[in-house]
């Protein structure tokens, strides 16, 4: 079942998508199974990542990413994709690493309901 989100969520959210790259969770899953795998980070609740996830998903919560971004990957040049629910989270996340620096992070449209609605592979 889609969410239905506020005018003033959907509003920011816009706002940060305007300023930041992404990609389809069929992008992300050809570029998982290439030779050079991304680095994938899972921008959701502890509690959502607990309930599942996408294989080698590293958890860093939209609550505490900036936070612990620099120390966890330190050059601004890494390689991130970016993922949550549906792609809003995840769009605002990688908005602020680019205000901090980071130069090639993709927000994933679609997020982990799109990865488990194309029956990708899932921890749960």
């Amino acid at each position: 079942m889609a969410k239905h989100h506020s005018p003033g969520f959907l509003k920011i959210v816009s706002d940060a998508r305007s300023r930041v790259r992404e990609c389809t969770i069929h992008d992300l899953k050809a570029r998982m199974d290439s030779a050079n795998p991304p680095i994938v980070i899972d921008v959701r609740e502890e509690s959502e990542y607990a309930a599942g996830h996408i294989p080698g998903a590293i958890h860093l919560s939209k609550g505490i990413i900036e936070r612990d971004i620099e120390e966890r990957f330190p050059n601004p040049s890494v390689e991130l994709f970016l993922l949550c629910g549906g792609g809003f989270r995840s769009a605002m996340a990688a908005d602020n690493l680019g205000k901090m620096g980071y130069t090639n992070v993709t927000s994933v449209d679609g997020g982990w309901r799109g990865w488990c609605e194309a029956q990708y592979p899932a921890v749960t």
